[in-house]
């Protein structure tokens, strides 16, 4: 249960709601030119999802079908999880001072 919150409370930090957008973007990208843009020959934008992601998503491109997909869910939740927790390491430094400066 602590892990859960740990988890959730990394990944409600500015800097890993901005990856999960950006990942978010992305794929949406991919989606709309895989669904309404015809090509004369293979259109390679799905490979931005798995590079937005990677190098966690890398490891699940050999799945299967559809199972490789679930490496850019798992790449972008990993991923955003680690740039919360660096974000709070980073402004736990930087944190606030209550008390009168000595300046």
């Amino acid at each position: 249960m602590n892990g859960t919150r740990s988890l959730l409370s990394a990944l409600r930090t500015p800097l890993a709601l901005g990856y999960l957008a950006l990942v978010a973007a992305v794929v949406v990208w991919v989606g709309v030119d895989t669904l309404f843009v015809e090509h004369a020959d293979a259109s390679l934008a799905g490979v931005w999802a798995f590079l937005a992601t990677a190098p966690t998503s890398l490891l699940f491109v050999m799945l299967p079908g559809p199972l490789a997909w679930a490496g850019v869910v798992v790449g972008a939740v990993a991923q955003a999880a680690l740039l919360g927790v660096l974000y709070r390491k980073v402004s736990g430094r930087f944190g606030h001072h209550t008390g009168p400066s000595n300046a």
